[in-house]
């Protein structure tokens, strides 16, 4: 079937969005710096000035780039950009040094999911409670590497959920994104074993309502996880965690 006019429109707005959003998060465009004018842009990727306009509204709302009178369309510093945006996390993806970003991915959840367990164990649901134990039950039955990580990113998400807490939530939502490289990496190797019990005991704690217990599990699987991580990557990752400290 062939595509319609707008969609046609969205994929080239996509594609410019996406050509000038990472080239600022890699830095080619600089902080303070200066878009160049709609019509350069339109000439320079082909295409109207209706879909660079569009671009620039995406950019602008992902918090990239601001535009003021007189002074044109100049990039934000990334303290302002919205970190947690899909096309933002996977611009940094896509640039970043791998061994750098799960150390800062792991110092996030370090400080963040423990609690997140904790506060899952005191205000889960029934139904809370029942996505958790589904992503581990996915992870026990699964044969290949990609069922394994997708139920993992599951029922890591379910914790944050089952907090009750909206301002957990775009955490969870950003792992489908975020921890799918880094649960990649650590499928390969051969603690699945030790993967589940450890996810078992969270299980278990946050459904039986034990918030210590469920944030003392949660750390000791997040320190075995980086310990996994250190074993897969050598010492790039080490180095790279101990300077995110």
């Amino acid at each position: 079937m062939f595509q319609t006019h707008s969609a046609l429109r969205r994929n080239v707005h996509s594609q410019v969005t996406d050509r000038v959003g990472s080239s600022i998060v890699r830095g080619e465009i600089g902080v303070g710096e200066t878009l160049p004018p709609e019509m350069q842009i339109c000439e320079m990727m082909d295409v109207s000035r209706t879909v660079v306009r569009e671009a620039i509204r995406t950019l602008t709302g992902k918090g990239l780039i601001e535009s003021r009178p007189k002074s044109g369309t100049r990039v934000r510093p990334p303290e302002q950009w919205n970190q947690l945006d899909p096309d933002v996390l996977r611009w940094h993806l896509e640039t970043e040094n791998m061994d750098r970003y799960l150390a800062k991915l792991f110092q996030l959840r370090s400080a963040v999911e423990p609690a997140a367990a904790a506060l899952a164990a005191i205000h889960a649901g029934e139904d809370d409670i029942a996505r958790i134990r589904a992503g581990y039950e996915g992870m026990a039955a699964a044969e290949a590497n990609e069922a394994f990580v997708m139920a993992d990113i599951a029922f890591h998400q379910g914790i944050y959920f089952a907090t009750r807490n909206e301002f957990f939530w775009p955490i969870a939502q950003m792992f489908e994104i975020t921890l799918r490289r880094s649960f990649a990496i650590a499928a390969t190797g051969a603690h699945r074993p030790r993967a589940l019990v450890e996810h078992k005991a969270v299980l278990d704690a946050i459904a039986a309502g034990h918030s210590e217990a469920a944030r003392e599990a949660t750390v000791e699987l997040l320190t075995h996880s980086a310990d996994d991580l250190v074993r897969i990557r050598g010492r790039e990752f080490e180095t790279a965690a101990r300077a995110q400290r």
